[in-house]
């Protein structure tokens, strides 16, 4: 089972910023994309952002330009960059992996979630 911890959540006021960080096992060594999502009380769980393993990005329209994704495949960690929050942000934010074993079979993975809270 892999493992996967994130970090960085917390309470902020709207306006403010926080960096979210999610790493997975340094023993893998095939991560295809990588993604960032939430879920708010009440509601469905809902992608905030992907990234793949070659770079390519998307995010929901919500975030563009808020938001920003990125990773270090050194270290197997991806980052959610936060700006301009809003309370609508406010969530339970999820870190999601899809790997590759050594049969080439994909699986996926997530964190346990980490409670980002934005204050008006």
């Amino acid at each position: 089972q892999v493992q996967l911890v994130e970090s960085g959540g917390g309470l902020v006021q709207a306006g403010g910023s926080l960096r979210l960080s999610c790493a997975a096992p340094a023993s893998i060594s095939s991560i295809d994309s990588m993604a960032w999502h939430r879920q708010a009380p009440g509601k469905q769980r809902e992608l905030v952002a992907i990234i793949t393993s070659d770079g390519y990005t998307n995010y929901q329209m919500s975030v563009k330009g808020r938001f920003t994704i990125s990773r270090d495949n050194a270290k197997n960690t991806v980052y959610l960059q936060m700006s301009s929050l809003k309370p609508e942000d406010t969530a339970v934010y999820y870190c999601y992996a899809r790997i590759f074993d050594y049969s080439g079979s994909a699986y996926t993975y997530w964190g346990q979630g980490t409670q980002v809270t934005v204050s008006s």
